[in-house]
């Protein structure tokens, strides 16, 4: 079952993890993809990843471990406190009653625990890690049908997007193209429309919205961070601009694949902040995800390449 955290508690523990100190970075950072559930699970192929997300992380300078679904409270504590982020990936299973909607949630109580204690951890959220992080924070499913299925948008900044973060580092070139050029590739049926992330006190008080977009029916959130922690959301895919080619909504004009690059490089540098590391060398060489093969899907899946498990 799902579970929810109450956010009052989190923020009385501890001031915002954000200052302006100069902060020592980990240059060899280890970022956690969350795994999900194959649809039509066959032997050795009950849970995948796209390799698309490894890709994405590992072009800005991180390694990465994939995240099993299925596996116990004591294993996931065990991985947060070995690898320097996680990220959640887009799919199609159960925000309630998966493998990686569990998961997901230990995950991000876990970030919390640990923020709030000054353990510098992040979170992002792709697509369906968008939708999984807002369920979590506000504890209600908030979503809408929209028309968002195989299309690029051009991002429609906020005020708040300047005061933000995540795109800070970004040329100011990009930052314009991002609000002209259909650069961002949104493959969703279900986003959370302005309208019921205002009615929501919880999400209000937990993120800040960066971005919004329209289906020409409804305007919904498209990029999110946390005010007072390192959770980041995104409804559409910086990964496929570079590395995923099997639908002609994607783009892959070099404006497109900088913006990939440059959401990566943010969430790679935050990965960075973070000193948690595997107990020893030989533990995480096997844990890293070099040791599993990706196998070419282009003709078959959205995806060019998948990583699949048991």
């Amino acid at each position: 079952m799902t579970r929810f955290f109450c956010l009052a508690c989190v923020f009385t523990l501890a001031d915002s993890v954000f200052s302006g100190a100069p902060v020592k970075t980990n240059d060899r950072p280890i970022i956690g993809v969350l795994a999900q559930e194959v649809f039509h699970a066959t032997p050795h192929r009950n849970a995948y990843i796209a390799a698309s997300y490894v890709k994405f992380l590992e072009s800005a300078g991180a390694r990465v471990v994939p995240v099993m679904i299925n596996r116990t409270e004591e294993e996931y504590t065990r991985l947060f406190k070995s690898i320097n982020g996680v990220l959640f990936p887009g799919g199609r299973v159960s925000l309630k009653s998966s493998g990686y909607s569990r998961a997901a949630a230990i995950f991000y109580r876990l970030a919390l625990e640990a923020n709030s204690n000054g353990d510098y951890f992040p979170v992002w959220g792709t697509c369906l890690g968008f939708e999984m992080l807002t369920l979590l924070t506000s504890g209600q499913l908030l979503l809408s049908r929209t028309d968002t299925k195989g299309v690029a948008l051009p991002l429609d900044f906020t005020d708040d997007a300047r005061d933000g973060r995540l795109f800070r580092g970004f040329p100011e070139e990009l930052l314009k193209s991002l609000a002209t050029e259909r650069l961002t590739e949104n493959s969703h049926q279900w986003s959370l429309t302005t309208e019921n992330f205002t009615k929501s006190e919880r999400l209000r008080s937990f993120y800040r919205v960066l971005s919004t977009n329209s289906d020409g029916q409804s305007e919904f959130v498209s990029t999110l961070e946390a005010y007072d922690f390192p959770i980041y959301a995104t409804q559409w895919h910086p990964e496929k601009n570079a590395f995923e080619w099997s639908r002609p909504c994607i783009p892959h004009s070099p404006a497109a694949v900088e913006t990939g690059f440059y959401s990566a490089l943010f969430f790679v540098s935050e990965a960075r902040k973070s000193w948690h590391s595997f107990p020893s060398v030989e533990e995480e060489e096997k844990a890293l995800i070099y040791r599993h093969t990706p196998e070419f899907t282009g003709t078959l899946t959205p995806f060019q390449q998948i990583y699949f498990f048991d």
